[in-house]
């Protein structure tokens, strides 16, 4: 499936300006749809406006994309369509890791910038210089990405002593789960079970009385959106009470899993790009909000749009910063402009480090608070999801332990 987007841009002649063309591989089907489709709105958005305005260095900008169906088996096919078919000038990654490693050795060979999107730690082992993150995990993505679910722990007058570890078996996960074992060993905690469960799993009530068997203190979770509804329905079913409960759960960001579990996230505590806390109005993030909700609807996704959606935009700011910094589209000039700059987008200022990734951390840990019933609207403002760490975004105080709140 191929989408493209071109808007009108005054004063150009499309017919005799060649458009920038920026290409990617996006989950517009499968698993990762309901995330990835709303992260694509984000980036037309970004489309629509830059051609509103003049197009980028005096150009229009086009959008080239293929359905990459939530299946990394998908994209390398179409990284090599893109690059040696359709010629695009730049190029991105799809929404999350497991779809955007495959597409790695493709990119290198081409010398081409690439820039991802929520996918952890795909550079750690290349070192590739053309490549940048946007995800807030700092230089040490693996570890960074549960430090805080820990720091938590650490935090706590009756101490948790014991863990165990449960992540589905994908790439994102089993990289999640691995950093989370070494902050657990590093922290002093006990790991009583490392339980990596095959992606295809239906019986979490299974997989949750493993951990329920071992009777951790705490139980941490790296998941996607079907694991995380239902490793959350199998604790409920079982009764598993940890101290403290959560971890890297993808999904319950979004307006789709909040309305379906309900009451279920009450206690859990899990890592957050952002959430509409008063502590984290970052310059231009409402405006861009009010933007995407007004279009949410038609386009049938995300209609809060906390998740992915700034974090897309995000990008694009920095691409077009970077394109309009270096004045050029040459993938070596904008690299070289990426790692020497500081770029201002809405979710904040964004710098980074040799590796692409963020030269300082920036993920939040939240715990949903006081759900009741399913209805959308109580996940509008700040008081059903509060910001726990770090402190200095702090909006509320963490109910511990984790039965306490899911009561």
């Amino acid at each position: 499936m191929l989408a493209g987007a071109l808007s009108s841009v005054p004063g150009l002649a499309r017919a005799q300006i060649q458009p920038i063309t920026i290409g990617f591989g996006e989950a517009l089907t499968g698993e990762l749809a309901p995330i990835a489709r709303s992260g694509l709105l984000a980036t037309r958005i970004w489309a629509d406006q830059i051609n509103a305005n003049g197009g980028l260095l005096g150009r229009p900008v086009k959008l080239i994309y293929y359905d990459n169906e939530s299946n990394p088996a998908k994209v390398p096919g179409i990284y090599a369509r893109l690059l040696n078919q359709d010629r695009v000038d730049l190029v991105l990654s799809g929404y999350a890791t497991n779809v955007t490693a495959p597409a790695m050795p493709i990119v290198m060979e081409r010398n081409k910038l690439f820039i991802s999107l929520f996918c952890l730690a795909v550079n750690s082992e290349f070192h590739y210089p053309r490549y940048l993150s946007i995800l807030p995990c700092g230089p040490d993505p693996k570890h960074m990405f549960s430090e805080g679910f820990f720091r938590i722990a650490q935090d706590q007058p009756a101490r948790p002593e014991t863990v165990a570890i449960l992540a589905a078996d994908a790439e994102y996960a089993r990289s999640a789960s691995e950093g989370a074992a070494d902050n657990a060993r590093n922290a002093g905690f006990k790991i009583l079970l490392e339980e990596i469960f095959p992606s295809a799993t239906t019986d979490y009530n299974a997989v949750v009385r493993m951990a329920k068997a071992v009777d951790a203190d705490m139980v941490y979770v790296a998941s996607y959106p079907d694991d995380t509804a239902g490793i959350l329905r199998a604790a409920h079913d079982v009764g598993l009470r940890p101290r403290l409960f959560g971890g890297n759960m993808i999904g319950v960001s979004g307006a789709t899993l909040k309305q379906k579990l309900g009451p279920l996230m009450n206690g859990i505590v899990v890592s957050e790009p952002w959430v509409p806390a008063p502590t984290l109005r970052f310059p231009g993030v409402h405006d861009f909000l009010k933007q995407y909700q007004a279009k949410a609807g038609a386009e049938e996704v995300d209609p809060l749009g906390y998740f992915l959606p700034p974090w897309a935009f995000a990008r694009m700011q920095v691409l077009q910063q970077a394109v309009e910094g270096a004045k050029s589209i040459d993938d070596a000039a904008l690299a070289d402009y990426a790692h020497s700059h500081t770029f201002r987008t809405v979710v904040g200022d964004v710098a980074f480090n040799p590796d692409g990734e963020w030269s300082e951390p920036r993920l939040f840990w939240t715990q949903f608070q006081g759900i009741t019933g399913h209805d959308l609207e109580q996940f509008r403002g700040s008081a059903t999801e509060v910001v726990i760490f770090p402190a200095r975004f702090q909006s509320g105080s963490l109910i511990y332990p984790y039965w306490k709140a899911a009561r």
